[in-house]
């Protein structure tokens, strides 16, 4: 039986899987076919990722968020508003990025 852990972080990298899906307008069965995954299978595959009964490992994340156009930690962004941030960050011009960076830059610890 998994732990309450596992069973709160499938649930929370299914309902990320599920949004960006849904945001990127591609059905289950196209995306786990676009991830490597057997056309009989995806659906049921990317289903089982998205109601939080499996949680897919590390490479099969990765490839997720890259299909999708995400960076990794968005899956495992436990915050919402951290999780939106994310996306808009991850959607930023690189010189915009190094912009922001530079306005709010957190001193080094010596």
């Amino acid at each position: 039986m998994p732990s309450k852990e596992t069973e709160t972080t499938n649930n929370l990298i299914g309902t990320r899987l599920r949004e960006a899906r849904l945001r990127a307008n591609l059905p289950q069965d196209k995306l786990g076919v676009l991830i490597g995954l057997d056309e009989g299978s995806s659906s049921a595959r990317i289903s089982r990722y998205e109601t939080g009964i499996h949680e897919p490992a590390l490479a099969t994340a990765q490839k997720l968020a890259e299909i999708l156009n995400l960076p990794l930690c968005y899956l495992y962004c436990e915050d919402d508003e951290m999780a939106e941030l994310i996306l808009v960050l991850h959607a930023l011009k690189k010189s915009e990025l190094q912009k922001l960076l530079r306005q709010y830059e957190i001193p080094k610890v010596s």
